[in-house]
This record gives C-alpha cells, structure tokens and sequence, in this order.
C-alpha cells in the first residue's frame, strides 16, 4: 500500500523557517516526480514545488513564482523522503501543505499527480 505521511507544519511568525518532510512508503519513489502542494481556506489547491531525479547526482527542481527564492525542494532517495525548506514566511503561506508522488510526469497539475498525503497545516502569523 502506497503511502504519504508528512511531518513538520506547525505555527511560526512571519519571517520565521520551517521544514516539511514527507516520507514515502509502499515503493521506491526515487523515480517518481514528487511536488508539494498548498491550500488556504476558500482556495483551489495550488503548486508550490516539485522536484525530479535523473540519475547520479542530477535532480531538477520547480517552484512556483511566489515561493521562488524562498523555498528549497530536496530529496533523499536513500529514505524514499522529499523535504520542503520554508524561509522568509510570509502570512501568506499559510496553509495545508501536501506532498505528492507522479508516476509519469514532471508537472505543476495536480491533477496528474497519483498520490497524495494527508496534509501538514502551516500557519504564519504576523
């Protein structure tokens, strides 16, 4: 059974740092695309950051515009876990954070990804 459990979330202050982690289990997702996705209250749930493996040391790495600069997107293959490091928060941020797994594509859609964990809530205050 393939699952998704993510760690981390918690309440900071604006300018404040988190990390997300996201441990993957039921296969080796070393190379599945995976992404992190957010949703705010009343929103449709957005991209924030996906990364993907190439083999030996290459991955690449996107992010959306307003965490660009801010966010860093890692994994390590070895413990099937992707990692979001959040710095400079901004109330903006808040929200539920989810990781997710693609089996096929490097994408910003959520709706082509395959498997989704259960969330982690972010709150920044001002």
């Amino acid at each position: 059974q393939v699952q998704l459990v993510e760690s981390g979330g918690g309440l900071v202050q604006a300018g404040g740092s988190l990390r997300l982690s996201c441990a993957a289990s039921g296969r080796t997702f070393s190379n599945y695309p995976m992404g992190w996705f957010r949703q705010a209250p009343g929103k449709e749930r957005e991209f924030v950051a996906a990364t993907r493996w190439s083999g030996g040391s290459i991955y690449y790495a996107d992010y959306a515009d307003s965490v660009k600069g801010r966010f860093t997107i890692s994994r390590d293959n070895a413990k099937n876990t992707v990692y979001l490091q959040m710095n400079s928060l901004k109330p903006e941020d808040t929200a539920v954070y989810y990781c997710a797994a693609d089996r096929m594509k490097f994408t910003r859609n959520p709706d082509e990804y395959d498997y989704w964990g259960q969330g982690t809530q972010v709150t920044v205050s001002s």
